[in-house]
């Protein structure tokens, strides 16, 4: 008989991608310290140690250390590093820096020294020759103690097949409109002057990443950072409502309307006190009431923003509405009856369904998303559109991407990509990641769940539950972003 209690493994972790991660902090590190400081400096010695370490390490168990940066993607030793949202951007720095000399790869033998890593580091941080920067930069590399470290130009490194360029577009924008968000919202925060153009030029290209490539944009929504929480739930916020504002047939000019007010939705938060806002647990009363306020003072904040060519009336009624649910039951408090703008109850389920897949300060385990989802259809109490709770369904499928399931063979995977066929909701792409016996998979693979069996005329396989990838140690945007 067999089992029917799911496996408790740990998913498949890949050793080296946590030792890539590792190398390019410490090559950061490095980089940065001798930036600022002097060889000498202690923090210096530091980070030049602990890289040497790292090295030696890495090299002592792989034989070799084979680095290539091409774009924003990194490969130690042909394996793709899956970069979160937060080093994405940090590493950048680091590309940059090989890109101004030409240099493409970098390959690191056994008997490397520590000496070596100083003069190294140095020239990468001189600007680049206007011509044959690559040929200027091994020429001074010659005469120092360099000696197992070889480069390769940028241009004779072999192009990998990468993912779908869609997907390194969408990340792009992502990393650009959380770095937007960040700093706007900071810009609130401490009362400085906005940069109102850096908004719409942050909401133009997820509207046009949601028209050219809808998949892309949302899976990058699965890339949370618990301290960035903030600034990716504006961003996450504006992406689901572009998407909602698309399946219900608005045009493109609607859609950029529609962004702009999802990703201020939440502005009037930025008066609330930090102290309240982070806090761990329940509010009490008169810190609800101040929580609360939020809606208010994100329609005033609005108000007194400078940029817009004309008041921004539909953004400062979605920051005021957005809570307010479809029988005024929320908050604030309507003295006359009302109807909440269209826009308003959009924004709403994008904000409560990236609420509720979120970890907060308050919420340590979020919901799985097809829990979520089920919530906000089934409870009327939440107070959301059930038509526009229908719209977001039918874009991210009854399974959303991101939700780690477990199939009726007990092998375990994660939803990659939504199925197009309305019909076909329940029957996602599913990336196996271990066997029915609970053991991980040294490849994971993609499968269509509605994939028929000739043998039987049935599907092959079907999704019995969603389980908690916390509980089994599994980041899902690793295998999705």
């Amino acid at each position: 008989m067999p089992d029917n209690n799911p496996p408790d493994n740990r998913a498949p972790r890949d050793s080296l991608q946590e030792d890539g991660r590792r190398l390019l902090t410490r090559l950061y590190a490095a980089l940065r310290a001798l930036k600022f400081y002097p060889l000498d400096n202690e923090t210096v010695q530091r980070a030049i140690t602990e890289l040497q370490e790292e090295v030696v390490d890495l090299v002592g168990r792989e034989g070799v250390l084979d680095f290539r940066v091409m774009g924003d993607f990194f490969f130690l030793n042909e394996t793709r590093l899956r970069l979160n949202l937060k080093n994405f951007s940090t590493f950048g720095f680091f590309a940059r820096a090989l890109r101004e000399h030409g240099i493409g790869g970098i390959t690191v033998e056994e008997g490397i020294r520590r000496e070596e890593w100083p003069p190294f580091l140095s020239l990468l941080l001189r600007p680049g020759a206007e011509e044959d920067g690559y040929e200027a930069f091994e020429q001074h590399l010659t005469g120092t103690p360099v000696v197992a470290i070889f480069l390769r130009p940028e241009r004779e490194v072999q192009q990998l097949e990468l993912e779908d360029e869609s997907l390194e577009g969408a990340r792009r924008t992502y990393a650009y409109s959380v770095q937007m968000a960040r700093d706007v919202l900071t810009d609130v925060r401490i009362g400085r002057a906005v940069n109102v153009r850096r908004v719409k030029r942050a909401v133009q290209g997820i509207v046009d990443q949601v028209l050219s490539n809808e998949p892309s944009i949302m899976a990058m929504t699965l890339l949370r950072e618990f301290d960035e929480y903030t600034f990716t739930h504006s961003v996450n916020v504006c992406i689901f409502s572009v998407v909602i504002g698309q399946r219900l047939g608005l045009d493109k000019l609607q859609l950029y309307e529609l962004g702009l007010g999802a990703l201020f939705h939440d502005v009037g938060k930025m008066r609330v006190p930090a102290d309240v806002l982070n806090k761990a647990g329940g509010l009490d009363e008169k810190e609800w009431i101040l929580m609360k306020e939020h809606a208010t003072d994100g329609l005033l904040e609005l108000f007194q923003l400078h940029g817009f060519n004309q008041v921004p009336y539909r953004q400062m009624l979605m920051a005021y509405e957005h809570h307010m649910k479809t029988n005024l039951s929320g908050y604030p408090r309507s003295r006359r009856p009302r109807e909440v703008g269209l826009f308003s109850r959009i924004v709403a389920v994008a904000d409560g369904f990236d609420a509720g897949t979120s970890q907060r300060s308050y919420q340590y385990r979020p919901w799985p998303p097809d829990a979520v989802l089920r919530e906000m259809r089934d409870n009327p109490g939440r107070g959301f559109d059930p038509i526009i709770v229908k719209a977001l369904i039918s874009a991210a499928g009854v399974y959303p991407v991101g939700t780690l399931v477990i199939l009726d063979s007990y092998e375990l995977g994660v939803v990659v990509r939504t199925n197009t066929d309305p019909k076909k909701l329940h029957q996602p792409e599913v990336k196996i990641l271990s066997d029915g016996m609970g053991l991980p998979l040294a490849e994971p693979y993609s499968i269509q769940m509605d994939e028929v069996d000739p043998a039987t005329g049935g599907f092959k396989r079907s999704i019995i539950k969603t389980a908690d990838p916390q509980r089994y140690g599994i980041q899902v945007a690793d295998y999705v972003t």
